[in-house]
């Protein structure tokens, strides 16, 4: 039987492990670490946030650059000392503003996550995981009708454009859904087919263990590079040993950069770091998700509590968590959610593969007839990567896959 290697076993790699599987490969995932954990799709915000299909970056964010040095704890912060490492990746991202990309990137993201619920449901379903996803749709709330109109009413547009459908709710019909909110805070706008994850790591660990069960294979080493004979990769080399593959998959995250280079594409991919505070006691009832959208933190009920997440920093992989960033995901909090407890509560700091366009690499190697990628999600890791699986597999297949992977290619750059 064929063999597929997957490097990565986070949200992506494993949705893809499985979709290979399912169509019949016998695969096995390189990862250090055990399915989910440590990583993004670990710590993420548990969002399946299908309404996101606008890039991270729109125009009115030129303005807002000097912001970005000077003020660490904004919701989008490069430290300073990273400009000139990040000033290649962010002139990218500043190019990704101009009006007629914006639209190419939504309309290319939004028919992407089109097809995201229904390929998570065949996962979820197969691995009989549906306890662990809440479909209630996700809330975005602002000060005022106002404040939307002025600042959000473009990303609306594009989202209402690209097929989401959203609700907008009054001051009263969004006091019933979110009781606990401060009174500051007027109007929301509820994307009703987006969804939520009472514990992503939980999540990925159901799918890896429905994937072991079928026959998967997950091998706890370090992915180091390749062995190749013309254009196919014969190997993956890793710490432990080379293993064989007729077909590979680089699904490694943050870590794709070097081993998609090993293979002739060189992709400019950054980490977006990504904070969360847990909180265990909450204090509040809170039945969905909720964003918002004044200082851009995300609020989600989970089975152990109640997360808080969202922000963006560029800073490199190695330094460490800058502590004011919880401390102001804590103060935001607790300013929007008046009735909040925070006392008993834990922190976390990750990093999202991030790429300056705001759309992931799904497809095949230029240069490897069996090689193939999926990774650079940003902050939609958790929302794509079951359709990410599902498009590798069709396209490894010969089938047509659910939407149109062309912007999506690694040689876009």
């Amino acid at each position: 039987m064929a063999k597929a290697v997957v490097i990565g076993a986070g949200a992506v790699g494993v949705a893809t492990a499985m979709y290979l599987q399912r169509e019949g490969w016998t695969v096995t995932v390189v990862d250090r670490e055990e399915p989910g954990l440590k990583g993004a799709s670990y710590g993420n915000a548990g969002l399946i946030a299908t309404h996101i299909v606008e890039p991270i970056a729109l125009r009115s964010i030129l303005p807002k650059l000097p912001r970005m040095l000077l003020d660490q704890t904004a919701p989008l912060a490069i430290r300073w000392w990273y400009l000139p490492t990040l000033m290649p990746w962010l002139v990218r991202l500043l190019r990704a503003t101009a009006p007629a990309e914006v639209e190419r990137i939504s309309a290319a993201l939004g028919s992407q996550l089109a097809h995201a619920d229904a390929a998570y449901r065949v996962l979820i379903e197969d691995a009989e995981a549906e306890a662990l996803i809440k479909r209630k749709g996700i809330m975005v709330v602002y000060p005022d009708r106002a404040y939307l109109d002025e600042n959000a009413g473009y990303q609306l547009d594009l989202r209402r454009r690209n097929g989401v459908p959203f609700e907008i709710l009054g001051d009263n019909a969004l006091r019933s859904v979110l009781p606990a909110l401060s009174r500051d805070y007027g109007v929301g706008v509820l994307f009703t087919t987006a969804s939520h994850t009472v514990d992503p790591y939980l999540l990925v660990s159901a799918l890896a263990r429905r994937f072991a069960a079928r026959g998967g294979v997950f091998y706890r080493t370090h992915a180091t590079g390749f062995s190749a004979q013309g254009d196919k990769v014969t190997a993956v080399r890793t710490e432990a040993g080379d293993v064989p593959c007729d077909l590979v998959v680089v699904a490694a995250g943050i870590w794709s950069r070097p081993l998609a280079r090993q293979l002739g594409s060189s992709v400019p991919l950054d980490t977006e770091r990504g904070y969360h505070v847990m909180l265990e006691e909450p204090g509040i009832a809170l039945d969905l998700p909720a964003i918002v959208g004044d200082v851009r933190f995300s609020i989600t009920p989970m089975a152990k509590g109640i997360r808080l997440g969202g922000t963006i920093e560029f800073a490199g992989i190695d330094p460490p968590p800058n502590p004011r960033r919880h401390e102001a995901l804590l103060g935001h909090a607790r300013r929007v959610f008046p009735g909040l407890m925070t006392a008993k509560q834990t922190r976390w700091m990750g990093h999202r593969p991030s790429l300056p366009d705001s759309m992931p690499v799904i497809g095949p190697s230029p240069h490897y007839a069996n090689a193939w990628f999926g990774f650079g999600h940003g902050h939609l890791g958790l929302t794509s990567a079951a359709i990410t699986g599902r498009t590798i597999t069709d396209m490894v297949a010969g089938r047509r896959p659910p939407f149109d992977p062309t912007p999506f290619r690694v040689d876009r750059f």
